[in-house]
């Protein structure tokens, strides 16, 4: 696991208490976990992906990561309709290791309360709440 002081915490992004974070262009939601989740998890064998035209809801989970340590819920953010899947991570789950931020996104919701945005962190806040969080070996 990467020490605290290497982690990727971006200032252009939004990040939830689950470590998800999320693009805006739009009313489009970029979703993927971060590079604490990616790092906590360990090496992502399998990605399971939600099918386009299906509704997300804020907070519930709408797919699920699969490394060699454990299977992870992947949670919505915000709540709108799937507008695209990262179809690469089917052959590439890796990809979510190695680029969590580019290669590695996972879904695009197209919003229906950009209200929820609000809810989200900010680097800063973020950073704060993951060293809150049990000690990064």
């Amino acid at each position: 696991m990467k020490a605290l002081e290497e982690l990727d915490i971006r200032d252009d992004l939004a990040y939830t208490q689950t470590h998800e974070w999320v693009k805006i262009t739009g009313n489009i939601a970029r979703i993927g976990v971060d590079d604490y989740a990616q790092s906590a998890l360990g090496d992502i064998v399998y990605v399971e992906l939600p099918s386009v035209g299906v509704v997300a809801n804020a907070g519930a989970a709408i797919g699920s990561l699969e490394s060699t340590k454990a299977v992870s819920d992947l949670n919505s953010p915000v709540t709108g309709q799937i507008a695209a899947v990262n179809e690469a991570l089917s052959d590439s789950p890796e990809l979510v290791n190695a680029s969590p931020y580019e290669d590695g996104w996972i879904i695009e919701v197209e919003m229906t309360d950009p209200k929820e945005l609000d809810g989200l962190m900010k680097n800063d806040a973020y950073l704060a709440f993951v060293k809150t969080l049990a000690p990064i070996e």
